[in-house]
């Protein structure tokens, strides 16, 4: 709808300069077959934004307020200025009013994609004055005899100095209103707010807490051993599982980097070491409730790893799940070129554990989408199968599996609730996310295909066949429906704290320049107000997707529970995610529990997007940073 919504705002812009010079041209018959072409495509217009108004204020904000009313007015003041009138010359007065309506139909288009949601007044009003002052100038100009045309000037009809001076007072007095607000606008976008409290209570109980302080256990939990690591962050040349080779940024010269495995309950250590990448680098456990001090978000929890300098992280492996690990320091370029593993962490106790577990991230490499893991492998027929798939991409993959019958055993690291069983369906999964799918070995093989291809076959023994597949009609499974309901104590809690996140894109100030932004609430990091919450709150977010990309989202530190996507409830197992896709056009209500003090990233993991200023803070009440506050990225700002 919003695709839809956006051509017949452009159709407006069309129709109405077409009838505008047309009727300029004095091919008055075409002008009058335009111009109802275009108060036809005018009321598609307010039908197009009053059925995107079902989905929500935050699509038609600006529409409903300023882009529909000065379109419809200018709309009808051409109509009754430039309707065809019998034995009469054509209307200078028509002719302004047409391309007038045609300066509201591009202010409507414009306001859209560059100011977005939320409108303001200031950009509200230099609107009005662009209109008005296209409209002025367009009179000016056509009010000028023309020596080759007989008869009187193309505006004769009108008091030309009246029409001047009141179209001047009026546009004038928007102008300075309009840049008055404007002003205030560029003063507020220069940097964050104090913070947003959603709604809550400010807290000033707490004693102020440095996030370096927030290091969680120093030693294993009974029963656990520690497990030490170092990673080199290095360029190399590394050849691909299937393909070239590749100039990379790596984690000790491999593609992925290391893997970190662990048993519930070890402690993980690892000392990275930075050996030669000039951008920094840090460490950050994607999807692990790691105290926040081990985040690794660099300017908030740590300074950036610098060429030649060291930095340890350790935290209790006290998750059971898969997750992965990567740079979050210019990521959009570190996690692109290869900085990036996998972390596994199993239970200490499992009641059938599998006999082949495949650890699979995808990874694109200059246009070859790689899976990692191999692509061959035997397992037992009747033995147990688990495949973790990893996302590592910034854009979402399809997965199918062929051959038998499978449960997605957890998502994003988080068992789900009585799963069943599924067949012939494909699964979506988002930049960052993860999905765990297990089966029974059948006496025949079993095909992995990754966006449509064949990339992988687990077989019963060696040399058995079996036919690929044509995956490419099965539909995708629905999470929201899928395994069993279960209480969920927080899927009716009232919340202590609702923020609102409209994503959209739109001119805004990233790391202090002017761009044509990610924007979040109409602003780019760092600017966005950072959300402010207490411990134990419970917190909802509600996030909206005004653009025409998808934004998988990713709060750090923190599982979130889905309660619905565009209304539609989760009714299936609890839905605990920690990086969602918000398709375009959709609305995605969330809730946690604000249970891990610190000062935590909220972006999108879409990393060139959060590059682009899509990106703000989570911050606990009494917790602080030593650091300068603002995750940036050296060379270039961002995620």
């Amino acid at each position: 709808m919003i695709i839809l919504d956006h051509g017949v705002a452009l159709l407006a812009v069309v129709t109405w300069f077409a009838a505008a010079v047309t009727m300029a041209l004095r091919r008055t018959g075409t002008a009058f077959v335009l111009l109802v072409a275009a108060l036809l495509v005018t009321a598609g217009r307010v039908a197009s934004v009053a059925f995107l108004a079902g989905r929500g204020w935050w699509f038609v904000q600006e529409k409903v307020l300023l882009g529909v009313p000065m379109l419809v007015a200018a709309s009808a003041a051409a109509a009754l200025l430039a309707r065809p009138r019998p034995r009469a010359p054509s209307s200078g007065r028509g002719v302004v009013a047409l391309f007038t309506a045609a300066y509201a139909a591009v202010a409507g288009f414009v306001l859209t994609f560059l100011v977005g949601y939320p409108l303001t007044l200031g950009g509200g009003l230099i609107a009005v004055a662009l209109v008005a002052g296209a409209g002025l100038l367009t009179a000016r100009v056509l009010s000028r005899p023309v020596e080759e045309q007989p008869g009187p000037a193309v505006l004769a009809e009108v008091s030309r100095r009246r029409f001047l001076g009141v179209a001047g007072g009026v546009a004038g007095g928007v102008v300075v209103a309009g840049a008055a607000g404007t002003g205030a606008g560029l003063s507020a976008w220069t940097g964050a707010e104090a913070g947003d409290l959603g709604g809550g209570r400010a807290h000033t109980s707490r004693s102020a807490v440095p996030v370096t302080d927030l290091t969680g256990p120093a030693t294993p939990a009974p029963g656990g051993m520690r497990r030490t690591h170092t990673l080199v962050a290095r360029k190399a040349t590394v050849r691909l599982e299937a393909g070239p080779s590749v100039d990379a940024w790596t984690f000790g010269g491999t593609l992925p980097g290391p893997p970190i495995t662990a048993t519930q309950g070890d402690l993980i250590e690892v000392e990275l070491a930075n050996h030669d990448i000039d951008e920094g680098v840090t460490l950050h456990w994607h999807g692990y409730d790691v105290p926040c001090a081990n985040d690794g978000a660099a300017g908030v929890t740590q300074e950036v790893v610098a060429r030649g300098g060291r930095f340890v992280y350790r935290f209790r492996a006290d998750q059971a799940g898969t997750y992965w690990y990567h740079t979050h320091h210019a990521s959009h370029l570190g996690v692109r070129r290869g900085l990036y593993g996998t972390l596994v962490v199993k239970p200490r106790q499992e009641a059938r554990p599998a006999g082949l577990d495949l650890t699979l991230p995808v990874h694109t490499f200059d246009g070859a989408v790689v899976l990692s893991g191999g692509a061959e492998h035997l397992a037992p027929a009747g033995s147990l199968v688990r495949l973790r798939l990893i996302n590592t991409d910034s854009d979402p993959h399809r997965f199918a599996l062929a051959g038998t019958p499978f449960t997605v055993a957890a998502v994003d690291g988080r068992d789900l609730h009585q799963p069943g069983q599924v067949s012939r369906k494909t699964l979506r999964l988002a930049a960052g996310g993860r999905h765990d799918l297990e089966f029974v070995m059948p006496g025949t093989p079993v095909s992995l295909s990754l966006d449509g291809g064949a990339t992988l076959w687990v077989r019963p023994a060696a040399g058995a066949t079996a036919a690929t597949e044509d995956v490419s009609g099965w539909p995708e499974l629905d999470l929201l429906t899928y395994g069993t309901a279960t209480r969920e104590p927080l899927r009716t809690a009232p919340a202590g704290r609702h923020f609102t996140l409209v994503l959209d894109r739109g001119l805004a100030m990233v790391d202090g320049a002017p761009a044509y932004a990610q924007t979040v609430n109409g602003r780019g990091h760092p600017s966005i107000p950072h959300q402010l919450v207490a411990e134990g709150d419970v917190v909802r977010f509600t996030v909206v997707n005004r653009s025409l990309e998808t934004h998988p989202w990713h709060l750090h530190g923190h599982p979130v529970l889905v309660l619905s996507v565009d209304g539609r409830p989760s009714t299936g197992s609890p839905l605990w995610v920690d990086t969602f896709d918000v398709r375009p056009g959709e609305v995605w209500e969330v809730a946690f529990r604000a249970a891990n003090p610190g000062v935590w990233m909220n972006h999108c993991h879409n990393l060139p997007h959060a590059h682009q200023g899509m990106m703000l803070q989570l911050r606990y009440d009494g917790v602080t940073t030593p650091f300068d506050g603002t995750h940036t990225a050296g060379t270039g700002h961002g995620h």
